[in-house]
């Protein structure tokens, strides 16, 4: 089997897991164990953050799945606590000269896409997400030469170079509206990288055959969760609801009682009249849950692993890796730039452009 068919999701009982692939667990490897600071060391950060933010004229951008610290800090300072497009959406609009961007790589590069001629920083460039190096991008634009007839779409999480070679890029929010705005436009399509929030929108729209070509990628915090271990817990809390993200297993999706991205799911938690939520997604997005909706309880859906053998126990490992203390040395020395190369930037935002313009007339 070829290297560009290693990727495409053909059969689950010939397809390892993302998350057991060798070049998803050296990326795994590689992320150092950071030191818990104590609450007067965490107070000191947070005072000389705010203050270089005043002095740098930045915006403090983080995502729901970073640690509450950082969204609060950034709550605090003005900034912008949201999703990835949402994050770079925000960036644009600011004043600032500079953004600093808590999240992985991606939200940094599709914040530079956004806004070019803004400084955009991380605390660390090494947080990455598997969706996105389970999308290299010779091997996918292999595979997208070998399906010319098919429109290209892709999630936000993936690189400047796989969105670059896209038609459209798209956030969970609207990827089922565009992608059957596209089928009904006689369209078939390569959707990456995500397979189940891929098989989530063939399930949605009924699509057959060809009609939707997957990749195989998955992000290593939402397969984990099993159905088994959720039923078991929707025993123990029968009033509650559960809300999941489409990265998450068919099965979990099935069983949820709203199915949403991120903010779709803050908004649920709202709405909704149930007082308890088993909540299928990173643990990170607690602190906004808790905020917006701060009289109900939020109960974390259960991971296929306990302990020592639980490969992200819902929560992002890369996500983990922003901590205040490299936001302050990264604010401090101007370290840690995201570059993306221009050229490569005005074809990455012609299918942003896209996305961004079918949100305002949908």
């Amino acid at each position: 089997m070829s290297n560009v068919e290693n990727h495409i999701l053909k059969d689950d009982s010939k397809n390892e897991l993302i998350t057991d692939r060798v070049f998803v667990r050296e990326y795994l490897d590689k992320i150092p164990l950071n030191r818990q600071l104590s609450d007067q060391e965490n107070a000191d950060h947070e005072s000389k953050i705010i203050a270089l933010l005043i002095e740098k004229n930045t915006a403090l951008i983080a995502h729901y799945y970073t640690d509450p610290l950082l969204q609060a800090l950034a709550d605090k300072t003005d900034g912008c606590v949201a999703d990835s497009l949402e994050m770079a959406r925000f960036g644009s609009t600011t004043s600032a000269s500079s953004l600093m961007v808590c999240g992985v790589k991606f939200m940094g590069e599709t914040a530079k896409i956004l806004s070019p001629d803004k400084t955009v920083l991380m605390p660390t460039l090494e947080a990455t997400c598997s969706l996105d190096i389970g999308c290299p991008i010779e091997t996918f634009s292999a595979y997208c030469d070998q399906h010319s007839d098919h429109k290209v779409v892709v999630y936000a999480n993936t690189s400047a170079e796989v969105k670059a070679r896209a038609d459209w890029v798209v956030t969970s929010a609207i990827a089922v509206a565009v992608v059957e705005h596209l089928l009904d436009q006689g369209e078939k399509i390569i959707w990456a990288p995500d397979k189940h929030l891929g098989r989530y929108i063939q399930n949605k729209l009924g699509a057959v055959g060809d009609d939707i070509l997957l990749w195989d990628g998955a992000c290593i915090v939402h397969e984990e969760f099993k159905l088994k271990a959720l039923e078991d817990m929707k025993h123990l809390y029968p009033d509650a609801a559960v809300l999941a993200h489409p990265e998450s297993p068919l099965a979990i999706l099935n069983a949820a009682d709203t199915v949403g991205s991120t903010t779709q799911i803050i908004n649920a938690a709202v709405r909704r009249p149930e007082q308890k939520f088993i909540v299928a997604t990173d643990s990170g997005i607690f602190y906004k849950l808790q905020q917006a909706a701060p009289e109900k309880e939020f109960i974390m859906a259960p991971t296929s692993g306990e302990g020592a053998t639980c490969r992200s126990c819902a929560q992002c490992p890369w996500m983990g890796m922003n901590t205040l203390q490299n936001l302050y040395e990264s604010l401090l020395e101007g370290s840690n730039e995201i570059h993306v190369d221009p050229k490569l930037g005005e074809q990455a935002m012609m299918p942003l452009q896209r996305m961004l313009d079918f949100k305002l007339i949908n």
